[in-house]
């Protein structure tokens, strides 16, 4: 059962969307989703994931993170008291094809409530669809602030914070760190994307603010696969700290070419890449992991509601080893949407259950989530660093499961 706390009060790409956004908004039309039907009749839920293409990794991860939610709803007798179903697309990572599915999902397959995809790429038109439809659509990976900026009603982030604030944490405790220790420099090199775009400017933001000068930044392809120049260019800068605002391909693409150049800064944070546990090991080597910062949603040991029932189902259906981020993320979007039709009683009226959502807080595997008039939430990020081979959480203070380290120690040459 999905714990509640009553009572809280409550710029997009456009270059990117616009075109597959104006066919979305064409094609959905008029219809409002699937009805309650019978009360026998199981409650289907839809969604399209990246099963392929570029984000299938996280993708495939949020699928799993789902049917672990599914499997454990069904099991408690399921969601006023039906089973639940789950309809999985494969968006091949393409914002078209993401348009084309939820479209489906509402207006063919007549799903009666939706949760969302992976990124924020893909859930930029994604969204639009269900808002179009006003259909209550609860993401679990997608912070870039443009999502939040269009004036949805139906649309909330299952995870503590949009993108710009997810290195906060992180910027903070640098920026305070006594003369000596504090990087005099940093470099920003960032993937053309609406998540890690705006991660690495707030972290950039507030260390120039605390005296970091910025020698070196770049933004580059989604599909760039050689980062020897921006590695070069980086290297003859010399900057004491390198943010790296990436996903999965590119952030071990970039890493590699930085051992390989012999490039290794005092400090080291990345976006995403990191959280991918042994994918992330596998890709740079183990010993090149030493003192790698990251942002993150979720600890596997973390004492939260739910969470241990979760990681040990997770292990029972996938294998034990690390549970991977997305699919906690994942699980926690289907909490968060469950808390919503638990507490109205019905199916029927989504309007409601978004009501409801702006009006309260839900207690999850990732701790309490709450959001604004825009669906934006109003917590923050778990900072995560390799240590000795493993990931471990270093900040906040509180949350912590090691001493924080400051440097970056990788032990190769990629």
């Amino acid at each position: 059962m999905v714990q509640i706390s009553r009572g809280r009060g409550r710029g997009l790409m456009a270059a990117a969307v616009t075109g597959v956004l104006v066919a979305s908004l064409a094609a959905c039309g008029g219809d409002d989703g699937g009805s309650e039907g019978g009360s026998d009749d199981p409650i289907v839920i839809g969604t399209s994931l990246p099963l392929t293409g570029e984000f299938s990794q996280p993708g495939q991860a949020a699928e799993q993170g789902y049917k672990v939610w599914q499997e454990m709803v069904n099991a408690d007798g399921g969601l006023l008291d039906r089973q639940v179903e789950l309809n999985i697309k494969d968006d091949a990572s393409n914002q078209n094809t993401v348009v084309t599915d939820y479209n489906a999902l509402i207006s063919q397959d007549k799903v009666d409530l939706l949760l969302g995809t992976f990124s924020s790429l893909l859930n930029l038109p994604a969204s639009a669809v269900a808002e179009r439809s006003q259909m209550l659509y609860v993401e679990p990976a997608g912070g870039s602030p443009d999502m939040f900026n269009r004036g949805f009603e139906y649309l909330f982030f299952a995870q503590q914070a949009t993108a710009d604030k997810q290195g906060k944490v992180f910027a903070e405790w640098v920026a305070q760190l006594p003369e000596g220790e504090k990087p005099t420099t940093a470099a920003y090199p960032t993937l053309d994307d609406p998540f890690a775009a705006p991660n690495v400017e707030g972290i950039k933001a507030i260390l120039e603010d605390a005296g970091v000068e910025t020698v070196y930044e770049e933004t580059y392809a989604i599909d760039t696969k050689n980062f020897d120049t921006i590695v070069s260019a980086m290297k003859n800068a010399d900057p004491d700290l390198v943010v790296h605002g990436a996903q999965f391909e590119d952030g071990i693409g970039m890493t590699r070419a930085m051992l390989k150049a012999d490039f290794t800064p005092e400090m080291f944070f990345q976006t995403n890449a990191p959280s991918f546990g042994s994918q992330f090991t596998e890709g740079i080597g183990e010993e090149n992991t030493e003192g790698i910062f990251y942002a993150v949603s979720h600890s596997p040991d973390a004492d939260t509601p739910g969470n241990a029932e979760f990681v040990a189902k997770y292990e029972e259906m996938y294998g034990e080893g690390e549970v991977p981020e997305d699919a906690a993320d994942a699980f926690a979007a289907a909490e968060v949407m469950q808390a919503a039709v638990e507490a109205v009683g019905s199916i029927d009226d989504q309007q409601a259950l978004a009501d409801w959502l702006h009006e309260n807080e839900v207690e999850t595997i990732l701790g309490p989530l709450s959001w604004d008039e825009t669906g934006a939430p109003q917590g923050e990020f778990l900072i995560g660093q390799w240590q000795d081979g493993a990931p471990q959480i270093v900040l906040p203070e509180d949350a912590a499961t090691a001493k924080i380290e400051r440097d970056w120690m990788p032990g190769g040459a990629g």
